[in-house]
């Protein structure tokens, strides 16, 4: 039994505003049947007892400690930007304001 139809694929692609050809509607209909069919699968099987977990062997941090050094000298920083004003990096403006 499908659980996404075709004409659910086509609205959120029109939504996401993604053009999709019609075969392609077809195809992603039935991989996303079976993403739907695989978490039921797994929501049948996931009882209490068992703890919810991200991944399945335990993993530790293996990023250094947050150690503060001095910054480096404004010339440096800038040295390779391709636009600076007053010891800053300059940006093209976006927003319509002086």
């Amino acid at each position: 039994m499908s659980t996404i139809s075709r004409d659910e694929v086509a609205r959120v692609a029109a939504l996401a505003r993604i053009d999709l050809r019609p075969d392609e509607v077809s195809r992603l209909a039935g991989e996303l049947d079976v993403i739907v069919e695989s978490i039921a699968r797994v929501s049948e099987v996931a009882t209490a007892d068992v703890p919810a977990t991200s991944h399945p062997l335990p993993l530790t941090n293996v990023f250094r400690d947050d150690v503060p050094e001095p910054a480096l000298p404004i010339q440096d920083v800038l040295a390779g930007a391709p636009r600076q004003e007053d010891g800053r990096f300059a940006v093209p403006q976006i927003l319509g304001e002086e």
